[in-house]
């Protein structure tokens, strides 16, 4: 059997789009003599549609683009993920289905058991779980289909009571099956191999798993679609973060031509520009934005912004503005102006001192003669909020953010001002991890300034500002972050490793306190394993920790 694998961008709720490029590899594989094409979850309608699943008329939508897609389907066979109706009064209204088709019908239809409700997933929101289970026939063989997390209830802890493939595996099926929309993280790859692998081995069978890849506002996918033998051994990846059509040819429960390979995964910072590159792109691509702009301070994490965005979009499509304050100095502004002559992006320079004495003097006598301040610190990065959102509705630029997860773990950052934008670039990448893409950004020559790199960071809204006037070195600051947020260790288990006490309970005092911040911020991004927004849900006045 000739099995197809394909590997595609989609794009939520754009029936026209998902269902053309889904007919377009049907027929690509059958021309390149497949007899299966296997597409990934929820292909028809894109993953995660959210509350669009609870309009009718979506659901119904799905059912069309699945009767189109039916029709192509002489020949060669498909399965397709989609939300389907569930006829049974109790219980949610949707399964998160799979539809095998062949001879233009819908043959099997295979539901979705394991529904993921943590991180960034939400699925029993919307879903019923599949309680009866059947493999599909096709071709003499005996196929075990399963959707996505299906799969992930092996190994240690368990999150599932039972799992579909232990019911699949007494009607003695030949091949394994798995659909999915596995999110990206810097570390994901990994696990996936080490997943499906082992459940290639308990079951003794071989597995085709597809992914998907493309960015879903701050959620992406990667792509690096697998196939392992009944050993458990690898011995297909497809490439990420990029669409591919590949068949495998399986005979007597092996893959022709193909033998067994070692998962290498590329450096988590590569796949983390990569992701990010992606995540712009197809940010403004399936909003139906075409141009870009930010602020351009001539330090590090707005250069990184600059040049994924110049990557993504084209120098042509960005727009960098600077805006020097009184307390802005010259190397600053050089280092921007370089930073721009290196990539070829457009630029404009709007100081910000008229606008910021314009605000003092009006407020003068409000504040009655009280000292400089935090609040005159703010006034300045507002001003250059307002030029920059000024820029965004004269001329149709979408604004972007350039705040790091450092930044908006701790607050690091002001309301209104550089903290506005459409999309949060690098709100899930540490310092630490900023200045490891600016090294890889310049790895084949300089593109962003090495003074951008190894300057002292600094907001330059006060004389000789820098951010470990505020901020514990961002080495130590980080490491403790990563702790807290990804890892979920109390100040307890961190102190434990031997981190400064009142250090410790500063920095997950100052995480707690700016949640309100983060409630206001734009989506972020998601590159890691536990980001900030959908995926990392906090109270605003819980006491815990704070």
């Amino acid at each position: 059997m000739n099995i197809a694998l394909a590997q595609l961008n989609y794009h939520i709720g754009n029936f026209e789009y998902n269902t053309k490029k889904i007919i377009e590899n049907i027929e690509q594989a059958k021309a390149k003599g497949a007899d299966l094409v296997v597409f990934a979850e929820l292909a028809v309608c894109g993953y995660p549609a959210r509350d669009f699943l609870e309009f009718d008329e979506f659901i119904e939508l799905c059912e069309k683009a699945a009767a189109e897609i039916a029709t192509k389907c002489h020949g060669i066979a498909c399965i397709i993920g989609l939300p389907v109706k569930n006829d049974i009064l109790a219980g949610k209204d949707l399964y998160n289905a799979a539809y095998f088709i062949e001879d233009g019908r819908i043959k099997n239809i295979v539901k979705k058991a394991l529904l993921p409700t943590y991180d960034v997933f939400d699925e029993y929101r919307y879903f019923e779980p599949a309680s009866h289970f059947e493999c599909i026939r096709f071709k003499g063989q005996k196929i075990a289909l399963t959707i996505c997390e299906d799969l992930w209830n092996i190994n240690n802890n368990p999150l599932y009571v039972s799992s579909p493939m232990d019911e699949l595996i007494r009607q003695k099926p030949d091949l394994m099956i798995n659909i999915a929309a596995s999110p990206f993280s810097y570390c994901h790859d990994d696990e996936r191999v080490v997943v499906l692998s082992d459940n290639a081995k308990k079951y003794k069978l071989p597995l085709l798993y597809v992914n998907q890849i493309g960015a879903q506002t701050e959620i992406i996918f990667d792509g690096g679609s697998m196939v392992f033998d009944k050993k458990g051994k690898l011995v297909d990846e497809m490439p990420y973060f990029k669409e591919e059509l590949k068949i495998y040819e399986l005979e007597d429960g092996h893959f022709k031509g193909h033998e067994p390979i070692v998962h290498e995964a590329a450096p988590d910072i590569e796949q983390i520009y990569e992701a990010l590159v992606l995540g712009i792109k197809d940010y403004f691509d399936k909003s139906g934005f075409s141009k870009a702009v930010l602020g351009l301070s001539g330090g590090i994490d707005s250069a990184i912004v600059c040049a994924l965005a110049c990557r993504a979009l084209g120098p042509e499509n960005v727009m960098a503005v600077l805006m020097p304050s009184k307390y802005s100095s010259d190397h600053s502004i050089d280092d921007a102006i370089d930073l721009v002559k290196n990539i070829g992006c457009k630029h404009e320079i709007i100081p910000i001192a008229a606008a910021a004495d314009a605000f003092d003097q009006m407020m003068a006598p409000a504040f009655q003669g009280l000292p400089f301040n935090l609040t005159e610190e703010n006034i300045q990065a507002r001003s250059r909020g307002i030029i920059l959102m000024a820029m965004s509705n004269k001329f149709g630029y979408i604004l972007l953010n350039t705040s790091n997860k450092s930044e908006c773990a701790v607050g690091y950052g002001t309301l209104y001002g550089d903290m506005c934008g459409a999309i949060g670039v690098i709100g899930d990448v540490y310092k630490i991890q900023v200045y490891q893409l600016a090294n890889y950004i310049n790895k084949d020559g300089i593109v962003i300034p090495e003074n951008s790199i190894v300057k002292p960071p600094s907001a330059e809204l006060r004389p000789g500002q820098k951010d470990s006037d505020s901020l514990p070195d961002y080495d130590i600051l980080d490491k403790i972050l990563f702790q807290y947020i990804e890892l979920k260790q109390s100040s307890a288990a961190i102190i434990a490793q031997g981190y400064d006490e009142a250090l410790v309970k500063r920095i997950l005092k100052m995480v707690n306190n700016a949640e309100f911040k983060r409630y206001q911020t734009p989506p972020i991004l998601r590159v890691s394993p536990k980001a900030f927004g959908m995926g990392r849900r906090m109270p605003i006045v819980g006491k815990y920790l704070s």
